[in-house]
C-alpha cells in the first residue's frame, strides 16, 4: 500500500520507516531563501520573467507562503511563460494542515515582508568568478546552532527552499567536491540545459582560489568557490536540527547537493534524514536525483504523487509536461500535509486547494 499518496522512489524500507515515525505529527516547516548572481545568466532559470527579476522570486515566495499574496512584487513569481511559482503548492498544503512556518535568510538582496532568522550570509556572486561566497562557514555555523534550536519545539523538521539558478550551483558545489552530478540536475525548464549549466560549474572551479583536494577534503571550500548562500544555510539548519529529531529535506536535485555537504561536515546525522520532493523530480528523465543521493548514502527519497494532468487551468497542467517541477519545498511539504492528516489530506484534495488559489492569484494579478 502506498501511503497517502507517496511514492517509495529509493530506499523503501528506510523510507517507511521515517514516514511511520512521523504519522500524524505536525512538524515546523523552514524555508531557507537566497539570491546568487549566477541566476541572471542567461538561460540558467525559468524562476522569473526576466533573469532580473529573480532577486524578488524568493521573497515574493516566502510571502506567499505567509500572507496569501505577495508583497514585495505585484502578482507571484512566474517563468517566463506565465506558470506560476512551486510556492502555490507549498501555500496550498499549509491551508490544509497548518503547522509552524519559518523564513531563514541565507543572503538575499530583497529582504521579504515576514518575519525571518537571520544567520549572517550574504548574497551570492556569479559562481564563475569562483569567489561565490565570502564567509560560508559562519553561516553554518550559524544555521546550526539555530536547527539545534528549532529541533527543541518540534517532532520533525521540514525544511525547504527558494533560490534561482540554484540548480547550476548544486552541479558546481558536487562536480567540486567529487561527486558525480554531469546530466543529473534538474531543471526549472522542460528543455534542461545541461551544457550551459557544466560550462558555468567548470569555469568556477577552474577560477576557484582552493585546489581541488581541498575543495574535496572541506565542503565549505567547495561552497565558498561556486555555491549558493542557500546551501551553508539548509546543510546547517539540516545538521543541527537531525542531531536529535526527523528531518525531512524538501527538495529536489539542490536539496540532494546540500545533503551532499551534510555528509561532508556532519555524516552522523543522515540515519535521520529523508529527502522529500515530487513526482515530477523523482519521474524527470532529463535529471537523475537517485544517482545523486547514492552517492551520498542509504538515504530515503520520498515523492509526493501529485498529478495536475486533471487541471483544467493550463498554468497548472503544464507541470505535468515538466515545466517547474520543485521549489520552496513543494514536494516535502505536500508530503508533510499528506502524514500530519493521517491521509486525510491526498494528491486529491491538494490539487483542488491549489486550483482554488490559482484562480485567486490570476484574479489578483488581473488575469
Amino acid at each position: 500500500m502506498r501511503k497517502a499518496d507517496i511514492i517509495y522512489a529509493f530506499e523503501e524500507q528506510a523510507g517507511r520507516r521515517f514516514v511511520d515515525g512521523v504519522w500524524g505529527k505536525v512538524p515546523t516547516y523552514t524555508v531557507v531563501i537566497g539570491n546568487t548572481e549566477t541566476a541572471k545568466v542567461p538561460g540558467v532559470s525559468a524562476a522569473g520573467a526576466v533573469p532580473e527579476i529573480t532577486d524578488f522570486t524568493p521573497a515574493a515566495d516566502v510571502e506567499l507562503l505567509h500572507y496569501g499574496r505577495c508583497k514585495c512584487i505585484d502578482g507571484v513569481p512566474v517563468t517566463p511563460t506565465g506558470v506560476p511559482t512551486p510556492g502555490i503548492i507549498s501555500m496550498s498544503a499549509l491551508q490544509l494542515a497548518p503547522m509552524p512556518t519559518f523564513v531563514i535568510n541565507g543572503g538575499v538582496r530583497v529582504r521579504p515582508h515576514t518575519p525571518y532568522f537571520e544567520i549572517e550570509g550574504e548574497p551570492g556572486e556569479d559562481i564563475r568568478t569562483g569567489r561565490a561566497l565570502k564567509d560560508p562557514r559562519r553561516a553554518y555555523e550559524n544555521a546550526l546552532q539555530l536547527g539545534r534550536q528549532l529541533a527543541r519545539g518540534s517532532p520533525y523538521l521540514v525544511i525547504g527552499e527558494s533560490i534561482a539558478g540554484g540548480t547550476t550551483t548544486a552541479l558546481a558545489v558536487l562536480l567540486a567536491m567529487g561527486y558525480d552530478g554531469q546530466g543529473k540536475v534538474s531543471s526549472s525548464m522542460i528543455d534542461n540545459p545541461h551544457s550551459l549549466k557544466e560550462r558555468i560549474a567548470r569555469e568556477g572551479i577552474a577560477n576557484a582560489p582552493f585546489s581541488a583536494e581541498e575543495m574535496r577534503a572541506d565542503p565549505l571550500k567547495a561552497v565558498q568557490a561556486v555555491g549558493d548562500p542557500m546551501m551553508p544555510a539548509a546543510a546547517g539548519v539540516v545538521a543541527g536540527a537531525a542531531e536529535s529529531v526527523p528531518v525531512l529535506m524538501a527538495g529536489g536535485t539542490q536539496m540532494a547537493a546540500v545533503m551532499a555537504l551534510v555528509k561532508g561536515l556532519a555524516p552522523h546525522v543522515l540515519e535521520n534524514v529523508a529527502l522529500g520532493t515530487t513526482k515530477w523530480i523523482v519521474n524527470d528523465r532529463s535529471s537523475d536525483v537517485r544517482a545523486i543521493v547514492r552517492q551520498v548514502g542509504e538515504v530515503p527519497i520520498l515523492a509526493a504523487d501529485l498529478d495536475f494532468g486533471p487541471s483544467r487551468h493550463e498554468g497548472l497542467a503544464v507541470f505535468e509536461k515538466g515545466l517547474v517541477k520543485e521549489g520552496v519545498g513543494a514536494g516535502g511539504i505536500a508530503i508533510a500535509a499528506f502524514l500530519s492528516s493521517q491521509g486525510r489530506i491526498g494528491a486529491k484534495t491538494m490539487l483542488e486547494k491549489v486550483e482554488e488559489n490559482y484562480v485567486r492569484l490570476m484574479r489578483l494579478m488581473g488575469k
